[in-house]
């Protein structure tokens, strides 16, 4: 059901400063910052040979994010997210498996412009999983 691994998501307490340690003391290929008001996050991807990374900062008050760094000051690995070809029928069939879906289970847009969602960590070995569909 999952295809190819898309992207590792961090979370970051200095957005500049991860941008310029991307940047500048690994060389990778930073794209601009993005807002995401529906998801309370800024976004930048790095874009690997092989996948990318998606560094998180909070957007807002009732970002998520803002949970997540109050526990982790220091940042870190948030979530990982895998394409699929049809996330309404990945949805179905996790949730047939017992796995639980985060939010109402409908998918949102995400940073890229195709639906995603969002599954519990509970369910997944403690990792925040994100399906994205291609």
């Amino acid at each position: 059901m999952i295809g190819r691994l898309n992207h590792v998501a961090i979370a970051v307490p200095d957005l500049d400063a991860a941008i310029a340690l991307y940047r500048d003391t690994l060389g990778a290929d930073v794209k601009p910052k993005q807002d995401e008001p529906d998801h309370g996050v800024t976004v930048v991807f790095i874009t690997l040979p092989n996948t990318k990374i998606e560094l998180l900062h909070p957007l807002g008050d009732a970002s998520p994010i803002q949970g997540f760094l109050d526990k982790n000051p220091s940042g870190g690995i948030h979530h990982i997210c895998y394409e699929v070809e049809d996330i309404l029928a990945a949805r179905d069939k996790l949730q047939a498996s017992g796995a639980r879906v985060l939010g109402t289970g409908a998918p949102k847009i995400g940073a890229h412009g195709k639906p995603v969602l969002f599954l519990h960590p509970k369910d997944f070995t403690g990792t925040l999983i994100e399906l994205e569909q291609i």
